[in-house]
């Protein structure tokens, strides 16, 4: 047991440090903070990752590999019913690493690790919306150019990028607290899914519109 002691104690801080950053913001959080919170010394969290930017990049990297395993799920996409699980999934995949939307442009900044892995992530999400399109575009015998293609693939990694800021800007006190993440998934899910309409077939388009009803908040 000895030997995985180790381990445990990395993933423990990893786990401390997600939920700090997301509550309170990465650039909000000091290591000091994260050992405090994890109860160990610095000097235990220095050992295990020696920079904040170290712990960043280990949960960028963990975020990475599940979006990874999601993506291929966009080839099988034929019917609007598919692409709304996938969707709904990769918001609440955003959501559970929603530091990393709401703090991109800071990070960014200062991360070099991190600018270069996310331009590939980035690549990676166009082209799986791109496989996604064509996939309902065959099935519904659509008529979309690659344009209209190209254009709507970026257009949901664009929302799926910053849907997450959008909520913020709207309610900065509220709307990336815990009790409201199933909410920020749902009207992210809900405006990605409307940008499918042209690469459907007129009973899939109704199908849509009942799926987006279904997103549908109260307004307060």
């Amino acid at each position: 047991m000895a030997k995985k002691a180790p381990r445990q104690t990395a993933q423990r801080i990893l786990e401390t440090a997600l939920a700090l950053f997301n509550r309170y913001g990465e650039p909000q959080v000091s290591t000091t903070l994260i050992a405090a919170e994890q109860g160990i010394s610095p000097g235990n969290l220095y050992y295990h990752y020696p920079a904040k930017d170290a712990l960043v990049n280990a949960l960028f990297e963990r975020y990475a590999t599940s979006l990874d395993e999601l993506l291929p799920a966009a080839a099988q996409v034929r019917h609007v019913e598919d692409a709304w699980f996938l969707l709904h999934s990769l918001f609440e995949l955003s959501w559970q690493y929603r530091f990393l939307y709401r703090d991109l442009n800071h990070l960014l900044s200062r991360n070099r690790h991190l600018e270069t892995r996310i331009r590939e992530l980035v690549a990676h999400e166009v082209a799986a919306a791109r496989t996604l399109l064509i996939g309902l575009q065959r099935a519904g015998n659509a008529t979309s150019t690659e344009l209209d293609v190209m254009t709507t693939a970026n257009c949901l990694v664009v929302v799926l990028t910053y849907w997450l800021s959008f909520e913020y800007i709207r309610d900065p006190r509220h709307a990336l607290e815990p009790e409201h993440g199933q909410v920020a998934a749902l009207q992210g899910a809900r405006h990605a899914l409307g940008l499918l309409a042209p690469f459907l077939t007129p009973a899939q388009q109704t199908h849509l519109r009942t799926l987006q009803d279904a997103y549908t908040m109260p307004v307060d």
